[in-house]
């Protein structure tokens, strides 16, 4: 078995170099799109993409095409449970080296950043309160004052896409909004 997996443009991503990789914002907008929260236990589908947006918001605008793209390497390697990615430290390893390379790719300083983790977890306890069954309770993080309405995965690509583009100032054509002219 190969050490790689097809992407949705039809690329290959090697996870023994993630740094040979020529990123595409709309492999991870689209893979983004698809992935669900909270391994899929919440009361709506809500994307990674859309949780991404919302981080990105939350930050001060300096810091929100990081925040954007804080959790991009699951585009390639799914969404990990914080509870087992904490057994898995093969698995840390791998996400540490896919999120360096994709967040060099794009520009971006891949150090940590605690105001952004701040804001994740700011995020992770809006969402289990709008999106949960018992919502999650942090000491010291308070819940944004946005209510989220989940967005289907088209949408939530769209809207990564667009925050993307407005962060980083690169022109869209309507074909990037998921839109074109019929034949």
């Amino acid at each position: 078995m190969k050490n790689e997996i097809q992407t949705f443009s039809g690329g290959y991503f090697n996870f023994r170099a993630p740094e040979a990789h020529d990123f595409s914002i709309y492999d991870i907008a689209h893979a983004l799109s698809n992935i669900c929260r909270f391994t899929g236990h919440t009361t709506a589908f809500y994307s990674v993409a859309q949780h991404c947006v919302l981080v990105s918001m939350i930050v001060p605008k300096p810091l929100a095409l990081k925040a954007l793209l804080h959790d991009a390497a699951e585009a390639y390697l799914g969404d990990v449970s914080a509870p087992l990615k904490a057994m898995l430290p093969d698995y840390k390893a791998i996400e540490h080296r896919v999120e360096r390379a994709l967040l060099a790719h794009f520009g971006v300083d891949p150090t940590f950043d605690p105001i952004i983790k701040h804001a994740d977890l700011r995020a992770l306890v809006t969402e289990s309160r709008d999106l949960m069954q018992l919502p999650i309770e942090i000491p010291g993080v308070e819940p944004t004052a946005y209510c989220i309405t989940p967005l289907s995965s088209s949408e939530a690509a769209i809207v990564f896409l667009q925050r993307f583009h407005d962060l980083t100032q690169v022109s869209r054509t309507p074909r990037d909004l998921g839109v074109a002219q019929c034949p």
